[in-house]
Order: structure tokens, then sequence, then C-alpha cells
């Protein structure tokens, strides 16, 4: 019997389920979960011929991996609702290519129970990041670049922040042998309602977010997620949801800013039951709550009220003193990064660069023996206006010339590169070194060592931190460090914590080190000082 005549014999029930299905391959599952009709390209996409495929269970189609979102699917599909497209990874040869799929779901009235699934080719790389909920970070990246697709393509999406009440309470009520299952139904019920199945991410505190289609009222996502959830639990966990159109802001820029607002209310408050209409209501929102915080702020950095702390760097050959680097605090706070990502957020950063290195180099000013670094953010320097003043600051005190070095953070990706490399060109010829942070993590790539002209690159604590055990992160700060010394380039090592960290990072040919080993940071610079079996104590925050 032909494709055609196959297809003329089902029902019109299943004609009616199928006739807007940009396909390669169509399936029924029968109630029971065997694939009970096939028709299309099942030997493309599986390996194996269509009427090959009946008979079996839709597991053995589907890698493992994604076999939870495919049930969740299946479980919460209502008469006459339709769920997809989600991207799911093929079973099939294993010595062949990989196969994927972008998989919708129906559940046709008249059908019996049956389930209709509609196949489409997909790129097996894109599938590739399925199988697990996102962290916020990736989040971000992923909703973003949804973002920018959709107002190309005119698609209309949702930021739904869902938060599981009891969660935590359920799974500890569940017996060990059985939370790994526990764990994969949850991440697949928040991947089967995510859009294509991967826009799902773990904030913490029984708080997720996804990216979806709009079309569905959040009451009805939620009444899904709990009844999905609740199966064999001995705990209620209640689904609460805000959704936020992903719509409203045409730049790229503001979008994410009001995407990383909106996670950082809900991570805060939970669910408020208010929710923005749009992506630039949940920015103004943001805004006016936190506008006390950032008058606060823009308060404290124009009437300096802040304060300095110094943590020394000593030269591994020696173990003698190199410089300080200048670290800022706000008022008790132990640690100043809240403050220094709404400065970026906020664009106070440039102002609060600034009045750090106007006391910096007051400070210089008062002992001819100090040598300080100070940080300046990859947004700053893009500034012509820092610059400007930086030179002015610096030529007003020609006795601390020399004695200055600028610490390049990463906490913002620098953009223009040559410009910015222009900038720290400027600075140089004022008798400053430039140093290049954290390398090796976030927005810091060889790109940077390529186009900036640099004195010294500081290595990113985590690979300090493994070093002493070998493997990959010896090889990487080892290679680093030949190519720097290859360009004229000394090494950092941050962290640097125990006599064992110190000899790891002497034997790799780093150049300096910082860290507790030789002193917290101190509100006066002082000498640094040996810190024996200090193993296991963090290191002072930087910034």
């Amino acid at each position: 019997m032909s494709h055609l005549e196959a297809f003329v014999k089902v029902g019109s029930h299943r004609l009616l389920g199928f006739a807007f299905a940009n396909a390669d391959l169509l399936l029924e599952i029968a109630p029971a979960g065997e694939i009970a009709f096939a028709i299309g390209a099942g030997e493309a996409l599986s390996g194996s011929a269509e009427v090959q495929l009946i008979g079996r269970a839709w597991r053995d189609f589907i890698l493992p991996l994604d076999q939870p979102m495919i049930e969740a699917m299946f479980d919460g599909l209502t008469a006459g609702q339709r769920s997809g497209p989600v991207l799911v990874r093929l079973a099939g040869d294993t010595e062949g290519p990989s196969r994927a799929a972008a998989l919708s779901a129906f559940r046709l009235p008249e059908n019996d129970g049956a389930i209709s699934c509609a196949l489409a080719r997909a790129s097996a790389e894109a599938a590739e990041a399925s199988g697990r909920l996102l962290d916020r970070e990736s989040f971000e990246v992923l909703a973003s670049a949804l973002m920018e697709t959709a107002r190309s393509t005119g698609q209309e999406l949702e930021l739904a922040l869902v938060e599981l009440a009891g969660l935590t309470a359920a799974r500890e009520k569940t017996l060990p042998a059985d939370r790994g299952a526990f764990d994969a139904r949850l991440t697949g019920v928040l991947r089967a309602e995510a859009h294509a199945g991967q826009a799902a991410a773990e904030l913490g505190d029984d708080r997720f977010a996804l990216v979806r289609n709009r079309g569905e009222a959040a009451e009805a996502l939620v009444r899904r997620i709990a009844k999905l959830l609740e199966a064999g639990l001995d705990a209620r966990v209640a689904a609460t949801a805000d959704v936020i159109p992903l719509k409203g802001e045409t730049d790229p820029r503001r979008a994410l800013r009001a995407l990383r607002y909106s996670l950082d209310t809900f991570l805060r408050d939970g669910v408020s039951g208010t929710a923005a209409a749009s992506l630039s209501d949940a920015l103004g929102k943001a805004m006016q709550r936190t506008l006390s915080e950032v008058g606060a702020l823009g308060e404290a950095i124009r009437e300096r009220k802040f304060r300095l702390v110094f943590q020394p760097v000593v030269r591994l050959k020696d173990g003698g003193l190199h410089h300080h680097e200048t670290l800022v605090r706000f008022g008790e706070e132990e640690s100043p990064f809240p403050r220094i990502r709404m400065a970026e957020e906020m664009d106070l950063i440039e102002p609060l660069d600034l009045a750090i290195l106007e006391q910096a180099i007051q400070t210089l000013a008062k002992d001819p023996e100090l040598k300080l670094a100070v940080n300046v953010s990859g947004r700053t320097i893009m500034s012509p206006a820092f610059v400007e003043s930086a030179c002015r600051l610096i030529k007003a005190h020609p006795k601390i010339k020399g004695r200055l070095l600028f610490e390049l953070t990463e906490s913002a990706a620098i953009e223009d590169l040559r410009l910015a490399d222009r900038h720290l060109q400027v600075l140089r010829g004022e008798g400053c070194q430039i140093c290049l942070d954290d390398f090796g993590a976030g927005a810091a790539s060889l790109a940077y060592l390529q186009q900036l002209g640099l004195d010294i690159v500081k290595i990113d604590g985590r690979y300090i931190r493994d070093l002493q055990v070998g493997g990959r992160e010896a090889t990487f700060v080892k290679h680093l460090v030949k190519m720097c010394g290859e360009l004229g380039i000394r090494t950092l090592a941050e962290m640097v914590e125990t006599q064992a960290a110190e000899d790891a990072v002497r034997a790799a040919g780093v150049d300096l080190a910082q860290g507790w080993r030789y002193g917290a940071a101190a509100d006066i610079p002082g000498p640094p000082i040996g810190i024996k079996g200090r193993s296991g104590i963090r290191p002072a925050l930087s910034r």
C-alpha cells in the first residue's frame, strides 16, 4: 500500500489534525504509548522505515534525556489542544549521524485518547542544548537571542516567572532513590512549557523562568504545571506565575536590562500578582522601585561616601611587594558587587570609577613609595571624557608618574576593542601600566590579548584554585603564561591562599600573586605577610 493510500485510509479526524502540519513524519500514539500509525520520512529521521515504527513504544523513538519532556507534553494535553514544537533528539542507528526533530503534539477530539504528532527535521546541533534547565546567565543569553529573532519575525513571546512553593519540601519527602526521577520529571514539565523545549531556567528558591509563545493565560499554565508535578508526590506544590510580554523594546541593550531587572525583582519578591504589560513596563516598575537606591548610590559617589581598601600584590621571584590593588567598600558592606552592578545598569559606573581614581591619586600623592592599581570598567574605558579627566588628574600630580596602574575589569564586555586600546594607550603614555582583570572568565578572551596593549594579565581565580591538582586548568595556565611571556606581558595569579597554591603558580611561571596568603584588603596599604595554613579561607572580594 502506498503512502497516499495509507493516508486516505485514516479517518477524517486524523486528516483534520494533520491538515496544517508542515511535517516530515506523522505519528499517532495510542493511549498505551505505542506508535499506532506512521507516515512520512521515518527512515530519514529514525533510521527505520515508518512501517517498522508501528507497534513500538514512542520512548524507543526519543533519546532518554528528552523523554520526560515529551511525557509531560503528552500528559498535559487536553482534548482539542496542541503543544510544541519542541526540539528533541531521536533514537536510531547509534553509528549513524545524530538526528533531531521539532515535535508538535495534538490531542484530537473523537480520537479515543490517541495523540497525533508531527515531526519536522531540525538541526542536531540546535537540539544539543536540550535535556536540562539553564542557569540564569545562559537563560539571559538565550532569551535575548529569542527576543531579537522575534522582533524581526513578528513572533509573539512572553516571559513566564513561575514560583513552585513547596517544591523543595516535596523533593525532600521523596525517597533518595526516586529523586533522580523526580528531578527529571520537573525538568521535563518545565521544558515542555518553554519555547522549543529549551528556554527554561532554574533561578533558585523554587523559582523558575520560561520563555514561551504567547496565547495562553498564566492560570492555565500554572494549573497544568501543578497537576503534572503533584502526580505521585506526598506534598502539595502550589504553582503561581506572572507573565510579561516580550515586546515594547526595540533597543537590545534596554531589553536585556529589563529582562535582568524582571528576574532580579522576581527572585527578591516572588510572584507579585501584578505582572507588567511589557518589558518596557517591567523596566519602568523596576526603575521606580530602585530610585531610592540609585539616589543613595549617586549621593555616595558625589559626596565620596565610600572608602578604599588596599590588597597587596607580590613578586613571586623574591616575595617583595609589587603594588596594591585598590578596592571600594560602601558602608559596612563586605561585597561591593550589588552596588557595582547597579552603577553599571544605571549608567553610574563612569562617575564611580572617576571618583575612585581621584581618591586613589590623593592616596598616592601622600606616599611616594606607594604603587596602586585602580579598577576601570569596560564601559568606562570607552568614554573619551573619562580618559581626559584621568589625564588631567595624573598631570596635576606629576610625582605619581609610574606608580599608577589601571586594571580593566570585564564586568561589561568591550564592544570596540580598537577604541578601547586607543584610550588605554593614552593612559600608558602618561606613565600608567594596564592590567587585564580575570582573564579566562566572562568577556575576556584571546581577542583582548591580540588587540589591547597590555602590561599585566590577571588570571581568573578559578584556574588558580584548580591549578594544584593539574588537569586542563594547569595546562591552560601554563600555555597562557608562555604566550604572555612571548608577548612581553607579565602574569598575575589571584586567589593565592596557601603555600601549595603559591608553589603551583610559581612552578607554572607566573610573575605576580595576590590573595589571602599575602594579606587581606586593609584600610591602610601595608607590606605583604605570609599566611600559612589558611586553606579554605575565602579571598578578599575584588573590584
